[in-house]
């Protein structure tokens, strides 16, 4: 190792005479006094330098061209200190100046430094009261000579070693009587007294046993090791002070035990004649640690615990501190950093309960918050009637606290107007499922309930997870990244971890891998986030080794390790390394006396021998539940109460308790809880068990026979309690504590149906904060205690309680559950009004499963048994006439009077309702004209009975009825306009997303494409946050497609977007969007490379070519037009637009489209080779483009100009063309249509190119090239190219 410098400017003085400076500057206490800061700075300055001298001495021991470690060399006079010339204001400390140590003879220094990336960690005015440094040694070159003193050993050793260098080399025990010589006068600044004459105070007992023979004196020291002695001695005289005369003087003058105990050990090779303890040093290095150790944490290790009596003694654990998981640690500190650069990611850590899982997780805390991060953390609890989502729920509102705290007021609005930005009206939908949110703007409330009485509520775990999803999606980012740790809410975690949109998230699950089978959720999470592209690491813990088990319990029993090496074996044997079975062991062993402090030399001692001999449990809930059998009954009955509720209990519920006269004790038990360590609050005012395995053993206090009666009183008496009070979320609690005693109720009769009652309460709760399976667990229970002929005797309970059970599976994803609920109301309801909710109910169930002819029939069956008729079949004349004399009614009818008729009559509402629901299912089976008899009906019905909040859909539908028929585009857009205005007159938030996208399919290709893709984002998300998927993915097949229409989204970007809504459908299930939407993605894939590259095995499904009522083909056809255009097959495009022009209705939008390209092609072909035929249906498509360009100017005018500006150059009008290219290149600039304006480029450029103006041409070809390159269409980019690269240039000429 190359030497390093010495400092320049450090003082170098004989430690003899810095001795004496020290002495002058911070004399010793009196032996009468406690110690002061000022000793225990002065003792940190010494210690350091012993650490000095004994890492040189080790080095010169290491080193085989010195001398032997003898008396000439390990004494006070062969040693300097290096000492800091700076003043005690310019360092950090007051006990820092101490640079090196160097040896004389032979000639050695060491340099002593603190590492720069460790004491730069803290500013100077942090570092004041803080002791501990991580010192580190190294060699240095010697700057300067200290001459030993006159008449030293020293200087007569340098004499004669310059006379020979041929001395033999010893090195023995007698070394360390050396080392333990200069330690002493080191500390003490005195000479070291070699009998016991010098011990001042000793006993005449004590002084007689100094001077037996070595091996008598090991017999009667306690200090020895046990193993040694044959297990006595230690422990017996545990209270006996230290003896030998050295250490009894340091210990009089208030040096610390620690290093009593160093020189005890120092000093047991020569008393005991050679003969090695445990206790005993092995090697200078084992010295070294020691005093390393010291200076790393000396109000632990170095400084005398002040403690004075047994009763406030405690074990120090380092609660913190995670032992024995570096490799871990380093594994999940770098996925924290991966997810801090923008990308979630998900960790799974597995291992037995008390392993250290949590510990591992909460390593992370403070990096999350040092980059402005967030961690929020739930617990699934086994006793708890809540289920999973709940505890997402219950997390994200965790997040919403810490939102408002950590951020300042500003920053706090800043984000509550970027809510309001994403959620728009659906902020009610937020604000219900969580409750906090509030927090951040007052304005942020659920709003009542505006649904229909009986309604049914469309919000399930789907949309409650998409609408956290949101939300997720907004609050995290890379600058401030939520690290979720949890182990429940799998399908949501999954949303969250795999949504492509944004969210920056770090998950970490936990779970104990001796408790789940292969089969269990985890590891399906797993595999869903692998088949996501979602990183995902695992690691799973085992108990700890040998070494860290030890520094573990060095740390707690503040001794050097290499003494707790014998206890640290026994542990290891009974508690194979698991982190909280150990500390509960050596807790036990400290309860039980099996481990005691001594006082007097303020240390822990213990027989390992006894310890093994006590038949001590090896089971970690046993030792528990053994301690905790000793507890007070206070105590116990506070255990027991809190571990009925799991894993944490609100203060509010056990302020309830303490008002009762059966649960007033557990006041005074929660003090004593928490002293003993069994529970803590946390910063929400919650108690909590420090452990799962601390709640178990409390659990088990109650015996198992016991436990449902347990429960059940308890539930009964909070239930008296807080009867008549506003309770809150509590009420759910009550529930589940009584609903453990079902069968103590069932014995009752007169208790049944007020617990039923009870439950319903607490599931109509659940269902209004959107934990749909936690209230239907209620509302399955509340109908269990209904008598068998409840149907009879309790009616309307039990329509109430079926609807709402119904409900809650239908939310749950239950739909076989839902459905049997359902059917049973049907039969059982005793009118047809009581059914209607049900019906209806019904026929979603079916749509959002996508059984659209079962949806289509449960609609038409209870319609007919209302008095509608409902056709078959329908004639097509018979339609062409209805839609007429619906206009004409509507004209008549539409007024201020008749806006002002409300519509009263319920059965009427749901009538409209089901006709509602019925045109949607028959628009995927039935043909055009069916639809629109039954748009046409309900309109009628509209007209003549007035209005009310289903009126607007009624007229949207009508409006797109009027679109396709063609015939007056003026008076559709008219009636749209009228009922999104009408819409306005009532709360419809959970019908927005079905208006729009109606709004959209009728009149939405009259508005510029771009103007209406912001409107169909959000209704996707409001869609799908409400519980509306189906319209909420309809929406998705809009916003894809008006993008590829428009131009509007870069290519790839539009590619991410469908994977995205690909990617929901996994979850929703939803395989006519999927169709759709694969549909699409094949297109832009086309587009992109041919598919080279972004194309993925699933496919489009056709279905039944030939059925007339396959909407599918419509899509199909107007999707092979476009790619076949794109590509360049004119042949194919033509051949899709002609099959698309026999099924696609004139008035849908991309029917215009379809002729745009269609006439596109057709030029194409005249341009090879005139046909009368061909050019007549161009001009009969520009005509008709002419009509549309009045309706949708900013769409269709680009359009049209071009397909003018080719009829034109086809017939040789130049002037006129070029005129028209300019104006379609303009008129698509103006609109945004990026490929639109390559596509009038490239035309253009042809046009040029074959006109012989190749300068103007290659302008056009390079506009083109940019513009599809914009676009993101390599195929486009890569045909263009090939046309510039055909271009030469020579001089100002282009050929």
């Amino acid at each position: 190792m190359a030497a390093a410098p010495a400092v320049v400017g450090d003082l170098i003085i004989p430690l003899r005479s810095w001795m004496d400076i020290e002495a002058k500057k911070t004399p010793l206490m009196d032996p009468k006094s406690s110690p002061k800061t000022c000793s225990k700075e002065s003792i940190i300055r010494k210690a350091t330098v012993a650490y000095g001298i004994v890492e040189l001495l080790m080095r010169s021991d290491n080193n085989n061209n010195v001398e032997p470690l003898d008396e000439d060399v390990v004494q006070i006079d062969n040693f300097a200190v290096h000492v800091s010339k700076k003043s005690s204001r310019q360092r950090h400390q007051l006990w820092d100046d101490i640079k090196g140590v160097s040896m004389i003879y032979p000639e050695l220094a060491l340099s002593i430094e603190e590492p720069a990336y460790l004491s730069c960690l803290m500013a100077p005015e942090e570092k004041q009261g803080q002791f501990g440094r991580y010192l580190e040694v190294e060699e240095m070159m010697m700057t300067s000579e200290v001459p030993p003193p006159e008449n030293s050993p020293v200087r007569t050793a340098v004499a004669a070693a310059a006379e020979s260098d041929d001395t033999e080399r010893t090195i023995d025990h007698n070394c360390y009587y050396l080392v333990a010589k200069v330690l002493y006068e080191l500390f003490v600044n005195e000479i070291f007294p070699e009998d016991s004459s010098l011990a001042e105070g000793v006993t005449t007992a004590t002084a007689a046993a100094t001077e037996e023979p070595a091996p008598k004196r090991a017999k009667s020291s306690h200090l020895l090791s046990p193993r040694a002695k044959g297990g006595k001695g230690i422990f017996d005289k545990a209270d006996l002070p230290f003896q030998i005369p050295s250490i009894v003087r340091m210990h009089q003058l208030g040096i610390p035990a620690s290093l009593c105990l160093m020189m005890e050990n120092l000093l047991a090779l020569r008393r005991d004649n050679g003969q090695s303890s445990d206790d005993t040093y092995k090697s200078l290095r084992d010295v070294a640690e020691d005093l390393h150790l010291l200076l790393l944490d000396p109000d632990r290790f170095l400084f005398d615990n002040e403690v004075q009596s047994c009763e406030n003694m405690k074990l120090r654990y380092r609660k913190e501190k995670l032992y024995g998981r570096d490799k871990e640690e380093t594994l999940i500190t770098d996925a924290f950093c991966r997810v801090s650069r923008g990308k979630s990611e998900a960790f799974f850590i597995s291992g037995f309960s008390g392993c250290g899982k949590s510990m591992l997780v909460n390593t992370l805390r403070a990096r999350v918050n040092a980059v402005g991060g967030y961690v929020i953390k739930h617990k699934f609890d086994s006793l708890s009637q809540e289920r999973s989502l709940s505890g997402v729920i219950s997390a994200v509102n965790q997040l919403c606290l810490m939102l408002k705290d950590r951020n300042t007021h500003p920053k706090i609005a800043l984000l509550a107007n970027k809510l309001r930005d994403e959620f728009g009206a659906d902020i009610g939908l937020l604000a219900r499922i969580v409750k906090n949110v509030k927090v951040l703007s007052p304005e942020f409330v659920s709003p009542a309930a505006a649904e229909e009485a009986g309604g049914g509520d469309k919000m399930n775990a789907r949309s409650v997870g998409f609408t956290l999803s949101r939300f997720m999606r907004l609050v995290s980012s890379p600058k401030h990244p939520v690290m979720w740790a949890d182990d429940t809410a799998l399908d949501v975690i999954h949303t969250f971890l795999s949504d492509t949109m944004g969210s920056c998230m770090f998950f970490v699950g936990t779970y104990r891998d001796n408790e789940v089978h292969a089969d269990h959720a985890v590891f399906d999470l797993m595999k869903k986030l692998e088949s996501s592209h979602v990183p995902t690491n695992k690691v799973s813990l085992t108990g700890l080794g040998r070494e860290d088990l030890n520094t573990m319990i060095s740390d707690a029993l503040c001794l050097y390790p290499r003494i707790c090496k014998s206890l640290s074996e026994v542990v290891m044997q009974k508690t194979k390394g698991n982190p909280f079975f150990v500390l509960e062991f050596i807790k036990s062993l400290k309860d039980r006396d099996l481990l005691k402090y001594n006082f007097h030399q303020k240390r822990w001692v213990w027989d390992e021998g006894t310890i093994r001999a006590e038949e001590i449990t090896d089971n970690v809930l046993q030792l528990l539940s053994s301690e905790m059998n000793g507890l007070s009954d206070d105590v116990q009955l506070l255990l027991k109460v809190m571990a009925c509720f799991g894993t944490k209990t609100s203060e509010s519920v056990i302020g309830y308790l303490m008002d009762s006269a059966d649960y007033s004790a557990v006041r005074d038990g929660l003090k004593k809880a928490v002293s003993d360590g069994f529970i803590e609050r946390n910063r929400e005012g919650t108690f909590k068990f420090v452990h799962d395995k601390v709640r178990e053993a409390a659990y088990n206090l109650i015996p198992e026979s016991d436990r449902k009666q347990f429960h059940y009183n308890l539930g009964r008496v909070l239930h008296s309690v807080c009867e008549g009070k506003d309770v809150g979320d509590t009420i759910l609690l009550i529930a589940t504590q009584i609903n453990h005693g079902k069968e103590f109720i069932l014995k009752d009769n007169e208790l049944c149906l007020p617990i039923a009652k009870l439950n319903m309460a607490a599931g109509k709760m659940a269902i209004d904060s959107c934990r749909h399976k936690t209230a239907y667990a209620y509302l399955e229970v509340a109908s269990s205690l209904l008598p068998n002929d409840h149907w009879e005797s309790n009616y309307d309970i039990s329509l109430r309680l079926s609807f709402m059970m119904a409900s809650a599976a239908n939310s749950s994803c239950k739909y076989d559950d839902a459905e049997i609920i359902l059917q049973r109301i049907l039969k059982e309801a005793r009118c047809t009004k009581d059914k209607l909710p049900s019906y209806f109910v019904l026929s979603q169930l079916f749509q959002a499963q996508g059984k659209v002819v079962d949806a289509y029939r449960t609609c038409s069956s209870i319609l007919t048994q209302l008095g509608e008729t409902i056709p078959d079949s329908v004639d097509p004349e018979v339609v062409g006439a209805m839609i007429p004399e619906t206009l004409r009614k509507y004209d008549e009818v539409y007024c201020d009077d008749w806006l002002g008729k409300k519509m009263e009559d319920y059965t009427l509402r749901y009538v409209i309702r089901l006709y509602g629901q019925m045109v949607l299912s028959a628009y995927f089976f039935k043909v055009s004209h069916i639809v629109a008899y039954f748009v046409c009906k309900v309109a009628q019905l509209s007209l003549e009975n007035g209005v009310c909040q289903h009126t607007p859909l009624v007229f949207l539908q009508l409006s797109i009825i009027i679109m396709r028929s063609g015939n007056n585009i003026a008076c559709a857009h008219r009636i749209a306009k009228d009922a999104m205005a009408l819409s306005e007159r009532f709360n419809v938030s959970d019908q927005m997303a079905q208006l729009n996208l109606n709004f959209t399919n009728a009149v939405g290709h009259l508005e510029w494409f771009h103007a209406g893709t912001p409107r169909l984002r959000v209704c996707f998300d409001s869609a799908l946050s409400s519980g509306n998927a189906e319209m909420g993915f309809f929406c998705a097949l809009q916003l894809v497609n008006r993008s590829i229409l428009s131009g509007e989204k870069e290519l790839t970007s539009l590619l991410k977007e469908i994977d995205y809504y690909l990617h929901l459908l996994e979850t929703y299930k939803s395989e006519v969007s999927k169709n759709y939407l694969l549909s699409s993605r094949e297109t832009v894939s086309m587009l992109i490379d041919k598919g080279e590259a972004t194309s993925i095995e699933a496919k489009e499904y056709l279905g039944d070519v030939t059925d007339p009522g396959n909407k599918f083909m419509e899509m199909f056809y107007y999707q092979q037009v476009l790619r076949n255009f794109w590509l360049g097959y004119g042949e194919r495009c033509r051949h899709f637009a002609q099959k698309g022009f026999a099924r696609i209705p004139q008035g849908k939008y991309f029917f215009h489209i379809i002729k745009f390209y269609y006439g596109l092609s057709l030029l194409e072909m005249l341009k090879k080779k005139l046909n009368y035929v061909r050019q007549k249906e161009v001009e009969e498509i520009i005509e008709s483009m002419k009509v549309a360009v009045k309706h949708a100017d900013s769409n269709i005018r680009n359009k049209l100009e071009l397909l003018q500006a080719e009829l034109h150059g086809l017939g040789a009008r130049h002037n006129e063309a070029v005129a028209l290219y300019n104006a379609a290149i303009a008129s698509a600039k103006k609109s945004k249509f990026i490929h639109e304006q390559g596509l009038a480029c490239e035309r253009a450029g042809l046009y040029y190119k074959k006109m012989g103006f190749a300068r103007d041409a290659l302008v056009h070809f390079q506009q083109a090239h940019a513009c599809y390159k914009e676009w993101g269409s390599s195929v486009k980019v890569g045909a263009i190219q090939r046309e510039l690269d055909g271009f030469i240039s020579v001089g100002n000429n282009f050929i």
